[in-house]
């Protein structure tokens, strides 16, 4: 369980394991989920693994993951949204209010297909322990349901990468399953007895306190191209338009001045190029 605001926007985070001494993080193949309407493909949730099109996405290849992914190189982030008000994924494409929530499921790569693609090495290399934390931030306003789904936002630049292993590579007879449900802010205090992080603030804010927005690159890897299904969905704001509300009242566009390039690959005592 987590707590959102209305319109706040939810960003996931994905670190495997190190595996020391075979130089390679452990891959994980994930599948995400918003009221059981895939994040990836569009398709209704499903407990195995396709590849034709691609439903998941593999970690570490994958660092984070911000939205429905709506064509090659371009997502819609996640935002949370009051159910049965007609805004999220699950309402737009199957006219239902039923779920809401999050969905996420891990397989493993095979033990033995893990061991023949990466041999031990010689080298022992030390690397700290992660888990898969997940982060929210954007705007926010007063709730008006109890119960929380995630609806398509605004248009970012992200990819989501192809599977470079093959599909029968993941163990999807011991995967890892968790439904996350999204707790209002009242649902939250008579839960826990406690408060829930204070408001997010509005990405005008956000750039006028000078904080880095962040690119990232991996020249080694291909992008999915993205879900028809998902695309042809409505965001919160064209689709608050046509229903006469405001569901984001503070939701001014800003020109994100500070952007950081992430790279991936950069060798050792490898500079990245830097504003002068």
């Amino acid at each position: 369980m987590l707590p959102m605001y209305q319109s706040e926007a939810m960003w996931l985070h994905f670190q495997t394991d190190h595996a020391w001494n075979r130089w390679a993080r452990y891959p994980f193949a994930v599948k995400v989920a918003t009221g059981k309407t895939n994040a990836v493909s569009g398709e209704p949730w499903s407990e195995r693994l396709h590849g034709e099109p691609q439903d998941y996405l593999v970690a570490p290849e994958q660092p984070w993951l911000d939205g429905y992914c709506v064509e090659e190189g371009v997502i819609r982030q996640f935002v949370a949204m009051p159910l049965g008000a007609g805004y999220t994924a699950e309402e737009q494409l199957t006219g239902e209010a039923e779920h809401g929530g999050l969905q996420l499921m891990v397989c493993p790569m095979k033990r033995e297909v893990f061991e023949r693609r990466f041999p031990k090495q010689r080298k022992r290399v030390e690397v700290a322990r992660y888990s898969m934390p997940m982060d929210a931030g954007m705007p926010a306003e007063a709730e008006m349901s109890f119960d929380m789904g995630l609806a398509p936002g605004g248009r970012m630049v992200q990819e989501i990468y192809d599977d470079p292993y093959d599909l029968d590579d993941w163990d999807t007879e011991n995967p890892s399953r968790c439904f996350v449900h999204i707790a209002t802010s009242m649902v939250w205090r008579a839960i826990t007895g406690k408060e829930p992080p204070t408001v997010p603030p509005t990405a005008k804010e956000y750039d006028r306190h000078g904080l880095p927005w962040f690119v990232y690159y991996d020249d080694s890897q291909t992008a999915v191209s993205g879900s028809k299904d998902l695309e042809g969905l409505d965001s919160v704001a064209k689709l608050g338009k046509k229903k006469g509300d405001v569901p984001l009242p503070e939701n001014e566009t800003t020109t994100a001045d500070k952007i950081i390039g992430l790279r991936k690959g950069l060798t050792r005592a490898q500079v990245r190029e830097g504003r002068f």
